[in-house]
């Protein structure tokens, strides 16, 4: 076994969830990741926890999507499942990335809105998100399968203290703040206020790769356009060229260049889908390349994301309303050029790079 995944399977157990004896765990993987699944059992075993391993394979709920009639409840054994879970691992891994692009996003609009609850619990636990390497997400990136297993170690074994201490500037920066504005050539500014919401440093706990400062806009202080010039993957399709008007907070028009009815079933699925629950500044710099995979996109360098739909609770102040929705959402901006952003009116960051960062 490439001794690369031994140290991916510890920094799951160990950083990421901090498993001890006795946790119930679920691993949820597709089987091509046997291979690190195999290497956090082992782990697992040694900890004294108790697993459950769930086969996340994407044939198995498109053959269910479309054989289904867009009448969904919420699945009451799976939420029983995660109510006694302490911890859940979830690995991508990728052997057809468009496995699902069949399915009309009507119909993933219902299952999402089904499965909001269990979404709920899930998140309500210690929980991570990881890749493992597999040749279909290499091929969906354009690497060679090699290229692509480097790309993806360099970036979930990082010195998290060391990224920790850089991405906390910005956190502070952004905690005393009340309002931030970003605007990124002629089609992007938008402002929106953060006052008495939380920063998080995402140093990997939950997400694998981490790398990134998120927060919560207040709900209905959203305006302006957006321009998310670079694309994401979505339900096995491409989504491009995503233009975004926001009003008191609310989408009330958008556009897309490709695939633009995946977005009509995303802003259809709930009214929290129409209002943005998370504004993120991508701070991994190991993370050089786009890949079509937002659990690493969305945390590279030189790059803001925008989430409609959910926020996370720990970012919403007491004070403030939390947005709710079945779909959350990432779409990205590049800010490498032409590029700003402002807290209070004081520039944080220009084309991409920090005020704190020698070469500002």
């Amino acid at each position: 076994m490439d001794p690369r995944i031994r140290e991916h399977a510890q920094t799951i157990v160990d950083h990421s969830t901090s498993v001890e004896a006795g946790d119930n765990v679920v691993v949820s993987a597709p089987a091509v990741a046997e291979d690190l699944v195999t290497a956090v059992h082992e782990l697992l075993g040694d900890r004294g926890a108790n697993v459950v391993a769930m086969d996340a394979n994407p044939r198995f709920t498109r053959a269910f999507l479309r054989a289904g009639d867009d009448d969904y409840e919420t699945p009451a054994h799976v939420l029983a499942l995660y109510e006694e879970t302490d911890v859940i691992i979830r690995v991508r891994g990728e052997t057809n990335a468009t496995e699902q692009s069949d399915v009309p996003p009507e119909t993933n609009a219902a299952y999402k809105r089904a499965y909001k609850p269990v979404q709920g619990e899930m998140l309500s636990k210690r929980w991570c998100l990881t890749q493992f390497p597999a040749k279909g997400s290499a091929q969906l990136a354009g690497m060679s399968t090699e290229a692509y297993e480097n790309f993806v170690y360099d970036a979930v074994t990082l010195d998290w203290d060391a990224q920790g201490e850089l991405q906390q500037q910005l956190v502070d920066i952004l905690n005393d703040g009340d309002e931030v504005r970003i605007t990124s050539g002629d089609e992007t500014d938008v402002t929106m206020s953060i006052a008495g919401n939380t920063a998080i440093n995402d140093t990997a706990e939950h997400n694998l790769p981490g790398g990134e400062v998120f927060t919560a806009p207040v709900k209905e202080s959203v305006n302006g356009e957006v321009y998310f010039d670079l694309p994401l993957y979505r339900q096995g399709r491409e989504v491009s060229g995503v233009r975004v008007r926001f009003e008191d907070g609310e989408v009330v028009d958008y556009s897309a260049e490709g695939n633009e009815e995946v977005l009509d079933g995303v802003f259809d699925t709930d009214e929290g889908a129409r209002y943005l629950g998370e504004l993120g500044i991508g701070m991994n710099r190991s993370i050089d390349q786009f890949t079509y995979n937002m659990l690493f996109d969305e945390k590279m360098g030189d790059t803001v994301h925008m989430a409609v739909g959910s926020a996370y609770p720990e970012t919403v102040g007491a004070e403030n309303e939390l947005n709710e929705s079945a779909e959350h959402v990432d779409m990205i901006v590049d800010m490498s050029e032409d590029s700003v952003i402002e807290v209070d009116g004081e520039v944080v960051q220009r084309n991409g790079t920090f005020v704190f960062e020698d070469e500002f």
